[in-house]
């Protein structure tokens, strides 16, 4: 229950981030009249800011939440995020299926969690 609470909250957050600075870079693009480069710097922040939080939120959440030796939620749990996340956030999907992927996400992060590594 825990890890699907954590992968929820952090998906939520930064699907958000990521979905907000791609528009932010499309309305760079825009304002620069499409000139050739125009948006791509705040193109390539955005997919940085969307995507590098997600193992620390990961991490972070499981271990306030007392969790320990969760590192299979963490790095299968960023790869899938690059892959979810990415496609809900650069694809405008519906908002039906977006909600459906980020379910789908908090789910994976959910049986992830089960699976714990051995301690020190």
């Amino acid at each position: 229950m825990k890890g699907t609470l954590v992968s929820a909250a952090a998906a939520i957050v930064c699907y958000w981030v990521w979905a907000s600075l791609l528009e932010w870079a499309d309305d760079v693009a825009e304002a620069s009249g499409h000139a050739m480069g125009a948006g791509w710097f705040e193109t390539l922040l955005a997919l940085i800011t969307g995507f590098l939080p997600m193992p620390d939120l990961l991490w972070v959440g499981m271990r306030l939440l007392g969790e320990r030796g969760n590192h299979l939620l963490v790095l299968v749990g960023a790869a899938a995020w690059l892959i979810i996340g990415g496609h809900v956030a650069d694809d405008c999907v519906s908002v039906t299926a977006t909600a459906a992927l980020l379910a789908l996400f908090a789910v994976i992060g959910g049986l992830l969690s089960l699976v714990e590594l051995p301690g020190e």
